[in-house]
């Protein structure tokens, strides 16, 4: 079957534990990176803190919301996050890799899957363009909730 693939990568204005740990975190930083345009909710189902956590999400795409389930493993923890969607097997891959001698972060989410026929055909041309405005959105939020989080500098000086 022909796989797909997406991906969308941005410099986010923190050093990378920062950015890393809103990822990984289902309950409050990941939910905060979601833009509401494209998602209507995000639940936690077991766990909450990267692997070993599987969460629940409605996804809206092409005028309809589908609803996700996904399982998450940290292949290289505190760098790599993976979601694998437990119906298709979609995985979304949430890479973190330092940049600017550990200022800020270089973030990269990819998605691949695998989808044959007509369907398939019709995915490979219509889902890239979606995703990557997705993925723009996300790492928009993700650059403000992490500039959020970071010490003010020069506070009391």
């Amino acid at each position: 079957m022909p796989q797909i693939r997406v991906s969308q990568s941005s410099i986010i204005s923190a050093p990378a534990p920062v950015v890393y740990g809103i990822i990984a975190d289902y309950r409050e930083g990941h939910p905060a990176i979601l833009p509401p345009r494209y998602f209507e909710s995000l639940e936690v189902e077991r766990g909450g803190s990267g692997a070993g956590t599987r969460i629940r999400f409605r996804m809206r795409a092409f005028g309809t919301a589908r609803t996700v389930r996904a399982d998450i493993t940290e292949p290289v923890p505190g760098r790599e996050l993976l979601e694998t969607d437990l119906a298709t097997g979609a995985a979304t891959r949430f890479l973190v890799e330092p940049a600017q001698d550990g200022r800020a972060s270089r973030v990269t989410f990819e998605t691949t899957w695998t989808k044959d026929g007509v369907s398939g055909w019709v995915e490979r041309c219509l889902a890239p363009r979606y995703l990557r405005q997705v993925y723009r959105a996300e790492l928009v939020l993700l650059d403000a909730e992490a500039r959020a989080r970071l010490p003010r500098q020069g506070a009391g000086h």
